[in-house]
């Protein structure tokens, strides 16, 4: 049974569609070992503690990151987790934290990696005009979303669409997205050459 953590900052929406996944049977012998949030008024802690899951609050504010992350990952330790999921985590991770699970950290991100990294990526596709955004999955590096690629969905910009019907749509995808990676992680089949992630099947 493969023991997820999962990192959340706001309404948890990636990691809802996560828990579903697992409940359904789409992400096999899987469970998720933590929540954690570094933040207590975020919406997705609660509704983990609804579930019944372990949840736990790990504030980041006014604290040294150093400190903090020493305390996320040692609460991850603790729960064995074998994949650490970051669904809507509002922080930059330290290089020292990512060597600490190498290869272990997923991220989704809502553009087509390398286009439209950072904050706002929807709003940066819509202004800059592009006919096709959508998502990318990818394994964690000590660069921002930068790591190897693991799934990439591509989502069409309509004539009629704005900002809010763009990410809602984006956001549609990266619920199944984020369930497809996961898997593929998971069942290990793949080799990783320079960037590059190929089935090893």
């Amino acid at each position: 049974m493969h023991s997820l953590g999962i990192l959340l900052s706001g309404r948890g929406s990636n990691f809802v569609a996560i828990a579903d996944s697992i409940d359904a049977g789409r992400i096999p012998d899987a469970r998720i070992s933590i929540v954690i949030s570094n933040r207590a008024e975020a919406p997705g802690i609660a509704i983990a503690r609804e579930r019944g899951l372990n949840a736990l609050v790990i504030p980041s504010k006014g604290r040294p990151r150093e400190e903090h992350d020493h305390e996320v990952v040692a609460a991850l330790k603790q729960n064995q987790v074998d994949l650490i999921c970051l669904a809507g985590y509002m922080r930059l991770l330290s290089p020292w934290f990512v060597r600490q699970f190498p290869r272990k950290i997923l991220n989704i991100h809502p553009s087509l990696l390398p286009a439209f990294p950072g904050l706002e990526a929807q709003e940066q596709a819509f202004a800059y005009g592009v006919k096709v955004s959508g998502c990318t999955v990818h394994f964690v590096d000590e660069e921002l979303d930068h790591g190897p690629i693991i799934v990439q969905s591509a989502v069409p910009v309509l004539d009629g669409d704005s900002e809010h019907t763009l990410t809602a749509r984006i956001l549609e995808q990266e619920h199944i997205a984020y369930t497809e990676a996961i898997k593929v992680v998971l069942e290990g089949e793949f080799v990783i050459t320079g960037r590059r992630l190929v089935g090893n099947t």
